[in-house]
């Protein structure tokens, strides 16, 4: 893997999450994100995100808790380490399609208030990623830690591709300062997420598991595309964080049926 993905993931990880990371040679103040530049290295952050919800998964089971105690403390670490960001993206999402026109759709998104649509999004996204982290942990611990380390991983991807695909809803906001990743960009993102996903899956799962979770997860994805360009004109940071939950959970569950 190149040296510059590498030294790019401390700048990933700032993005994505809420860990204080930072080589020496670094800036002490992070300007708006160059997304071209962290591209390849943001399915690395996120698999470093997820390892540390799986060690914490580990450590749970080992310690007794039992499957559903563990997957949940596992998924509380994840969403604090993350600030809740794709969590609230999610969530503001799912109350904006209760408007009546793009632009209130697009006011509805930026209020900070939850309402009845995100609380409900919210209820069945931690119900289905603690569903399945449960289930993969009833197939075997080393199974479930695998296949979340790569869920987080490969879900990162989503963010990237979502600014590729479709225009910016707005005028502003932080979508818009990231800028497009370039083809090359989001290829190389693409190569290191597929690449993290096949070393942690083929072995416990198979290759048959990879290429299944994949497949949902590029479903879910495209779903979300679609819909964001009937209900929105286009992307926003909150529909790249909807899309980026929404593909883990994919990703998680498709593994689940294979695992099984």
């Amino acid at each position: 893997m190149p040296v510059p993905v590498l030294s790019d993931v401390p700048a990933a990880l700032r993005f994505l999450s809420r860990l204080p990371v930072r080589l020496p040679s670094e800036p002490r103040e992070d300007g708006p994100p160059d997304l071209d530049r962290l591209g390849p290295a943001l399915p690395l952050a996120g698999a470093v995100l997820g390892l540390i919800a799986a060690a914490v998964l580990l450590l749970a089971h080992a310690a007794g808790l039992g499957d559903f105690l563990a997957a949940t403390l596992a998924v509380t670490v994840l969403v604090a380490v993350t600030g809740a960001l794709h969590e609230d993206g999610l969530s503001d999402v799912a109350d904006a399609l209760g408007g009546w026109t793009v632009e209130r759709r697009l006011a509805i998104m930026k209020d900070s208030r939850v309402g009845a649509f995100g609380v409900c999004a919210l209820i069945l996204a931690f119900a289905l990623r603690l569903g399945a982290l449960t289930e993969l942990l009833a197939v075997g611990p080393a199974v479930a830690a695998a296949g979340l380390v790569a869920a987080v991983g490969v879900s990162r991807l989503a963010g990237l591709w979502m600014l590729a695909v479709l225009p910016f809803a707005r005028t502003d906001g932080l979508a818009r300062s990231a800028g497009v990743p370039s083809a090359t960009s989001r290829w190389r993102a693409l190569g290191v997420g597929l690449l993290i996903a096949f070393g942690l899956i083929v072995h416990p799962i198979g290759l048959i598991g990879l290429l299944v979770a994949s497949a949902f997860a590029v479903v879910i994805f495209l779903g979300v595309v679609r819909l964001a360009r009937a209900q929105f004109g286009g992307q926003t940071g909150d529909v790249a964080g909807a899309a980026t939950l929404l593909v883990e959970i994919a990703f998680l569950l498709g593994l689940l049926i294979v695992a099984h």
